[in-house]
Order: structure tokens, then C-alpha cells, then sequence
């Protein structure tokens, strides 16, 4: 689900989103657009944009489209004040979903919205000593347990072995496949199966497109209704590939002066391919 962020100055590839401040609709005099540069889909009817972009909004639990997962974000969104409040009997958390789902945004969102210091956010690039358990941490996010090198994963199995005998922690963990099937070390595996496991489904095209226009209103945009449904029949599918589509209008709409609309992203797709 996905699902779905500082005045833009220099632009780079993004890769991982990190977090930033809000750009308001009273910013974005300030920003800075930056160019598109296109490249050929694999497909021979389809192509696909390679973008130069700025930080995107924060991940947030109010900027993620919950759909059927509300169960899921309210404990994710309540864990940090319940930790503090007194024992919690739910404290460890696998998420699982496809690319694009929504994994990492509610990681981000989770450690985003701890108390200062009592949230650590883990991924397959964080070195070792990230995965060591700290009595000051409450909660660990760990991204992508599925791409962890085997020395992680043998980290994350002690660690979750601590978190689960220090009753004022919790630990929330995302991976790619359901705990029976994710191809990470057997103890690790059946640790992960322990705690609450939660599923997060493909989004449906109104999802897809609910999830667009919240994005650009967070931009200080208007898109028009149709915008959406094009991207969705033209381009990728996937909420990463839809955002990227949606920060390059952004800066376009704001070097033209224009709203976004169709007649827009058109000028912008022809503008890119002169």
C-alpha cells in the first residue's frame, strides 16, 4: 500500500526515502525543479521515466492509505505510548508484502512518530552493531529481514531474543514472503512467526489513486481526477514508480505555473523526449 517527503536544491537519484520536512503549499515558491530524463520501458508500447528528484514528504501513519490495514497501523501508531504506559502483551510484529506495498513507510512512520530516541530504524545496510539490543530503545523497525547477510540475521535472532525478555520493548520486523516461506535462517524464521503477522495486500486502483491525490494535496496540488487513471494505464503500476511519476510533475507544475492536470503531464512527457 503504499503508498505512499525541505525545499528541493540539489537533486539525486533516490534510492531509500529518507525523512525530511513537508514541503507546503507555501514552500514551494522556494524549490528548485529539476530536469527528466527518460528511458525505454522493456515493453515496446510503454516507456518509463528515470527521475532526478528532491526528498519526498515524510513517511507518516496519516499519509499512509490504511484500506484494510487499520488494525495494523492503529497498534504500530499506539505502540510507543503503550510501551511507556505499562506492559503490553502484543510486542513483536512481522509485516509482510510485495515491493511497493507499503513495508517501509510504515517503519519510517513508526520511528517518526516515537518519542526522541526510543525508536531505532533497521535495515540490511545498517552496520552490525546496529542490531544490538540498547535498554534506552524501545522499538526496533527492522526493513527487509529477507536481504539480511547471515551475520545479520543471526544479530536479529539475538536481538529479538532480548526484546522479548525486556517487557518495555517491542519489536517490528518486514520482509517479502510470509513467515513460512521467507528464505532467512530456520530460527530466525520461526522467531519472526512468533509474534503478530500481518499482510499487506496490493492496493486496487481507486487505492492506487486515493493515495496519489492525498500525496499531492500533502504537495500543496490539486490533481485533477484523471490523472491518476492515466498514469495508471500508461505507465508502471507500482506505487514507487506512480510517486516518482507524481514529485517530477510537482516540479514541472511548479517551473510552468500551472495545476496538474492531463494536458500538463502530456506537455511534461513531450517536453522530456525533445
Amino acid at each position: 500500500m503504499a503508498r505512499a517527503r525541505e525545499a528541493r536544491g540539489k537533486v539525486g537519484k533516490i534510492a531509500i526515502l529518507p525523512d525530511a520536512s513537508v514541503p507546503t503549499a507555501r514552500s514551494r515558491q522556494n524549490r528548485i525543479p529539476g530536469p527528466l530524463s527518460p528511458v525505454l520501458t522493456s515493453s515496446a508500447f510503454h516507456r518509463q521515466l528515470t527521475l532526478d528528484l528532491g526528498t519526498p514528504p515524510p513517511k507518516t501513519f496519516e499519509n499512509f492509505f490504511a484500506g484494510a490495514h487499520a488494525e495494523l497501523v492503529a497498534r504500530l501508531a499506539g505502540l510507543d505510548a503503550a510501551l511507556a504506559a505499562g506492559p503490553v502483551a502484543d510486542r513483536t510484529f512481522y509485516v509482510w508484502g510485495d515491493a511497493g506495498s507499503g513495508r517501509s513507510h510504515l517503519l519510517q512512520a513508526l520511528v517518526a512518530g516515537a518519542s526522541s530516541g526510543r525508536a531505532r530504524f533497521v535495515a540490511p545496510l545498517s552496520p552490525l552493531s546496529a542490531f544490538g539490543y540498547d535498554p534506552r530503545v524501545a522499538i526496533y523497525a527492522v526493513d527487509d529481514v529477507d536481504q539480511l547477510a547471515d551475520a545479520q540475521q543471526i544479530a536479529l535472532f539475538n536481538l529479538f531474543n532480548e526484546v522479548r525478555a525486556s517487557p518495555g520493548s517491542a519489536l517490528v520486523a518486514t520482509g517479502n514472503a510470509a513467515p513460512l516461506h521467507l528464505a532467512v535462517r530456520e530460527d530466525l524464521r520461526t522467531r519472526l512467526g512468533w509474534g503478530l503477522v500481518f499482510h499487506l495486500g496490493a492496493l486496487t486502483d481507486e487505492g492506487k489513486a486515493a493515495v496519489l491525490k492525498h500525496a499531492a494535496r500533502e504537495r500543496g496540488l490539486t490533481l485533477a481526477d484523471d490523472v491518476p487513471a492515466w498514469l495508471l494505464t500508461h505507465y508502471h503500476r507500482d506505487m514507487p514508480s506512480l510517486m516518482r511519476v507524481l514529485d517530477e510533475l510537482d516540479r514541472f507544475a511548479l517551473e510552468h505555473k500551472r495545476a496538474v492536470t492531463l494536458p500538463l503531464l502530456r506537455a511534461m512527457l513531450a517536453d522530456s523526449f525533445k
